[in-house]
């Protein structure tokens, strides 16, 4: 299986999750890492957002893994679902890594599941992560 890991990654403890996931992954592999951090348009507000920081926080984090990575920040009306979908294929990615975050049902059905439309709609392995449990 050729091409690279691609990774969805937002600032929390589930992107930092799926990051490292993702890292031990090309690593091992030999792949490239491509990170995707992507934001709508009124990104200055949006959580999701990872910043200068947070993305120099990566690079050093793959870097020091040994890891080639790019980092793409797409900024628009697409969701987050979409971005990562659209990434996977223009990079003919063989990975797909996302983290998970806990939710209840009800919250899954009002505001639907970005994890969920990536693992059915995915065309090449998908690896979903959770963060560790916090004490």
């Amino acid at each position: 299986m050729s091409g690279p890991v691609v990774v969805g990654f937002v600032p929390s403890p589930e992107g930092r999750a799926a990051l490292e996931e993702a890292t031990r992954v090309a690593r091992e592999s030999g792949a490239q890492l491509v990170i995707i951090n992507s934001s709508r348009a009124a990104s200055a507000i949006d959580p999701d957002l990872a910043t200068g920081h947070d993305l120099d926080e990566v690079r050093r984090s793959v870097d020091a893994a040994g890891v080639a990575c790019s980092v793409e920040h797409p900024v628009g009306d697409g969701d987050a679902a979409e971005e990562l979908l659209a990434a996977a294929e223009r990079h003919a990615a063989r990975l797909v890594v996302i983290g998970l975050r806990r939710r209840s049902p009800v919250g899954k059905l009002l505001l639907g599941s970005t994890a969920q439309r990536v693992l059915l709609r995915a065309d090449c392995l998908v690896l979903a992560v959770k963060a560790a449990a916090t004490a």
